[in-house]
């Protein structure tokens, strides 16, 4: 039986790879944290307002697989998309941008 190697393993081999580049790294890896708490804020929203994805979507004026997408972490939203959620969602949408404690 032919095994396979751990998502750790391969992490692992991937980190210690001389082309690999811990920044690209470290800024996919925030990018990806970023895009799953806005899918679990639009989802609990949502579920919060006793919306289905489909009469979200339609309040939002996308499609459903559209919310669907989002709350799953996948695409990225522009900012009118957003709004547009924030507005059916019935809460303020603010993009800001602060400084690193670390800076």
């Amino acid at each position: 039986m032919n095994e396979h190697p751990s998502m750790d393993d391969l992490r692992r081999e991937r980190m210690s790879s001389p082309s690999f580049d811990a920044v690209e790294y470290e800024a996919g890896r925030a990018e990806a944290i970023l895009a799953i708490e806005l899918a679990e804020a639009i989802r609990e929203r949502r579920l919060e307002l006793g919306l289905t994805q489909t009469q979200l979507a339609g309040r939002a004026g996308l499609r459903q697989p559209e919310v669907s997408r989002l709350e799953s972490g996948g695409g990225t939203p522009t900012i009118g998309m957003l709004e547009r959620l924030a507005f059916a969602l019935e809460v303020r949408f603010i993009a800001r941008f602060e400084k690193d404690d670390a800076a």
